[in-house]
């Protein structure tokens, strides 16, 4: 039980990381965060864990949502609370990064970069959703070693010079 802390009653463990979290956990602030959420779960398969409506039921004050096996949060601007809206970009790493690029595509995010091979062995695809937060569909699909890494930078760069001639 390292890490627990006792709360409340002697009995009773509380664990400082709540279960099914972990130490650094993505929260997006968004101005229509119902919407955003429906939209998440259409295009990324997100899971909606839980959402906790303002008093008035028109605004979200927090929701969890996970996709795959990482977890984040999103919530409605609240200015009053100092809550404006976040501009963040998330990477998601998938087993068919090609099939959940298409997905979110159709669901309605605009692509920055088409699904490409990358120098350090990731396939990669970067889209926009309309709340301005970007994402990232990536697949590993070469492991290199560092030396193999910096060779794979040095032709990169070289290539990209000889662009700018």
């Amino acid at each position: 039980d390292r890490g627990r802390v006792a709360h409340c009653r002697e009995d009773t463990m509380v664990n400082p990381i709540p279960d099914g979290l972990h130490t650094i956990t993505p929260s997006l602030t968004v101005e229509g965060a119902a919407e955003a959420i429906e939209f998440y779960k259409r295009a990324f398969g997100a899971e909606e864990r839980m959402r906790a409506p303002d008093p008035t039921g028109t605004k979200v004050w927090h929701a969890e949502l996970r996709i795959g096996n990482s977890a984040f949060f999103i919530n409605d601007t609240a200015p009053e609370m100092g809550a404006t809206p976040s501009f963040s970009s998330l990477w998601i790493y998938t087993e068919d990064a090609d099939k959940a690029f298409d997905r979110a595509v159709k669901a309605g995010a605009k692509v920055t970069m088409p699904m490409a091979d990358m120098f350090w062995g990731d396939r990669v695809g970067m889209m926009v959703d309309r709340w301005n937060i970007k994402w990232t569909i990536a697949k590993r699909i070469k492991n290199l070693s560092a030396a193999e890494m910096k060779a794979a930078q040095d032709a990169f760069v070289a290539q990209m010079q000889k662009q700018k001639k």
